[in-house]
């Protein structure tokens, strides 16, 4: 590798070290680190700003702010408080039903739309449900963080990887479907059980405010019905659109930014107001850690990892599905998977090709979209939703740190992942 290859491995090891030590602000450290890599070269501003492979993913950065506008609207009608009374009430006020129930609904969401919409949406609940149990909230957001990195992995349009796989492997909505979906629905049921684990000491169970609940009607919680009405009508209208996405042709971020201006012009509320409410370090955040990675794909740091890994195991199908499986996993709980999946694409579909391009070859696709998607929830920096979420945490009130996350979501990642290694042998290569 070239010198300046070596100085952005090194910025970029410093700065995820600060980030996870946390003697920095993250958004201080991600744009110190994004400066460092434009003024040494490892990146410039054509790829910073305007490449899709190695500069910021404005889809992302502009899906996020959408879907932020329209959260920031639909939370002055009073539907997150009705949705977490409702829930808790079928629940009969107890934590652990309660937290199957947001696993449950989270993971399955995730499958339809994009894992960042969906903790979007449920986070502002799972906040509400806890306030009115008395329960720290942390478990329940970590947990639902988990489940839509996990749900996501199901359909082609789950988890951004994915859809970059389908378009280079030629696997179509229904394969992911088949292939994934009965996958994920197992894997879900096991994070259920560790989550009951990780979480026990969450589980508190006080008698008085299970009578204070129960007696709560939901329907006193929604204070504005004219503005909840638009505002779920312009939501499902963006969730159409994004399931539409192969037939309209509009990009999801596109969708969500029309959206988040229609619903906040239709509201007739202070739009600086509910501009307050956008999670804008989390934005800024993004665009740093973008621009970092960017320098690593720029200068061939992540294809000459990617080469060595294939050039290893050439020939050797089964080496080679896990080496795939555990890299991906590795890597995307440090680098964005995005990038990673995009740079490993074209590697994969040499390695698929040289196999006979079919049958038990296509295994290496799953192994990357299973890896890289699972791996996401090993660290807070491993997937977007986990970003999102601690930055809703954070501005609640409720701070989670580097390492609370990565303590439980390590263990999540390399149990769901060492749950891959019977299914894609018993799946490809024993049947």
């Amino acid at each position: 590798m070239s010198v300046i290859a070596w100085t952005a491995v090194v910025v970029f090891v410093a700065a995820y070290v600060l980030i996870a030590t946390e003697k920095l602000n993250r958004v201080t450290v991600a744009l110190g680190g994004a400066a460092i890599m434009l003024a040494v070269g490892a990146t410039d501003a054509e790829h910073a700003f305007f490449s899709e492979e190695a500069g910021i993913d404005w889809n992302v950065i502009f899906l996020l702010l959408g879907m932020m506008l329209i959260v920031g609207v639909l939370k002055r009608t009073g539907v997150f408080e009705y949705v977490a009374i409702w829930s808790a009430k079928k629940a009969r006020a107890r934590p652990f039903p309660i937290m199957v129930i947001l696993i449950v609904v989270t993971g399955l969401v995730s499958g339809a739309l994009d894992n960042v919409t969906t903790v979007l949406l449920v986070a502002p609940v799972t906040l509400l449900v806890c306030d009115r149990l008395g329960v720290p909230p942390v478990p329940f957001l970590l947990a639902e963080v988990f489940a839509s990195n996990i749900g996501g992995t199901g359909t082609l349009v789950g988890d951004p990887p994915n859809i970059i796989i389908a378009s280079r492997s030629g696997l179509t909505f229904n394969d992911f479907l088949v292939v994934l979906g009965p996958f994920v629905l197992l894997v879900l049921v096991v994070l259920v059980l560790l989550c009951r684990i990780l979480f026990r000491e969450a589980f508190r169970y006080d008698p008085d405010r299970t009578a204070q609940i129960m007696a709560l009607r939901e329907r006193d919680a929604i204070r504005d019905p004219r503005l909840l009405v638009i505002s779920l009508g312009v939501l499902a209208v963006v969730l159409v659109a994004f399931v539409l996405h192969p037939v309209l042709g509009l990009e999801p971020s596109v969708v969500a930014l029309l959206g988040g201006l229609l619903l906040l012009a239709l509201s007739r509320l202070d739009a600086t107001e509910v501009a307050q409410d956008v999670e804008w370090p989390t934005l800024v955040f993004f665009a740093g850690l973008f621009v970092m990675v960017g320098g690593l794909v720029a200068t061939g740091v992540i294809d000459e990892i990617a080469q060595a890994a294939a050039t290893a195991v050439e020939g050797k199908l089964w080496p080679a599905t896990m080496l795939l499986l555990w890299a991906s996993a590795a890597l995307s709980a440090i680098v964005d998977n995005i990038p990673y999946v995009a740079t490993m694409s074209p590697i994969v579909a040499e390695l698929v090709n040289a196999e006979g391009g079919l049958g038990h070859a296509q295994v290496l696709w799953w192994a990357l979209a299973i890896g890289a998607d699972f791996g996401g929830n090993a660290t807070a920096v491993g997937a977007s939703a986990n970003v999102v979420v601690l930055g809703i945490a954070a501005r609640a009130g409720h701070k989670i740190t580097f390492w609370e996350f990565t303590k439980y979501g390590l263990i999540v990642t390399v149990i769901t992942v060492a749950l891959a290694v019977p299914y894609l042998w018993l799946r490809f290569f024993a049947l």
